[in-house]
């Protein structure tokens, strides 16, 4: 999975016109689920958006404003996280995010279809909700043309990727099996067995049943959701 985080004052999703979702300070996150993500992928990305500490320190009651600004400016930044501000999140579907662009077509076969994310996301969204405050996390409408309103404050931007961005193609995963296979965090776990001579753990992969249609396995498919644009205009898909 892959993840755009956004520190903000404010931001919003709006759909045909009406506003369906709106958050206070807090963290806006673009979600975007691969092919091959499991589980593993989604419970790694629910903690890292809990744990990150992307906002200041709190200030002191005595401090004052001129003293406040200067240890947000030194360092007083990066000390807290959503959780220690009380903060919210809005979380928005972001297929795009997976896409290659290595021509000047992108091209997103590498994100998981519709039919099989809608129930990832969901699930995902879920584990989010249980781990922190379920009020306080909002979510965009998945597949819709949505308008993202945002004030960035800082600004502050980070990229998170449970696979450390190795994702590959499911006939590619086949010939590397025996190298080794990529886990949530970037790290690499041997399919062989270990100096004691039992074998290694399972890995997510196995451990969870593939989200794959059959039909991705040999051929690209067709995305038929709209991606959402972080401004204030419609903006659709490349053609």
């Amino acid at each position: 999975m892959r993840a755009v985080i956004q520190r903000v004052s404010s931001a919003s999703v709006t759909v045909d016109s009406e506003v369906i979702a709106r958050i206070g300070r807090g963290l806006l996150v673009l979600v975007g689920i691969g092919l091959d993500d499991t589980p593993a992928d989604s419970d790694y990305l629910v903690r890292k958006l809990l744990a990150l500490k992307l906002f200041e320190a709190e200030p002191s009651a005595s401090a004052s404003s001129a003293e406040a600004a200067a240890a947000a400016a030194g360092g007083g930044m990066w000390k807290r996280s959503v959780v220690d501000i009380s903060g919210e999140i809005l979380c928005v579907s972001q297929f795009t995010l997976l896409a290659n662009t290595l021509k000047a077509k992108p091209d997103f076969h590498l994100a998981m279809p519709p039919l099989h994310s809608l129930p990832f996301y969901t699930s995902f969204l879920a584990s989010l909700r249980a781990a922190y405050v379920p009020e306080k996390v909002q979510d965009g409408r998945f597949g819709a043309l949505m308008q993202v309103g945002l004030c960035n404050e800082g600004p502050v931007t980070v990229l998170v990727d449970s696979r450390r961005w190795e994702y590959v193609e499911r006939q590619e995963r086949g010939k590397k099996e025996g190298s080794g296979s990529s886990t949530p965090g970037g790290e690499k776990k041997s399919r062989g067995k270990t100096k004691s001579g039992s074998a290694t753990p399972a890995t997510a992969e196995a451990a969870s049943p593939a989200l794959i249609p059959p039909a991705a396995e040999n051929e690209a498919f067709t995305v038929l959701v709209s991606a959402p644009v972080v401004t204030s205009v419609e903006e659709g898909l490349p053609e």
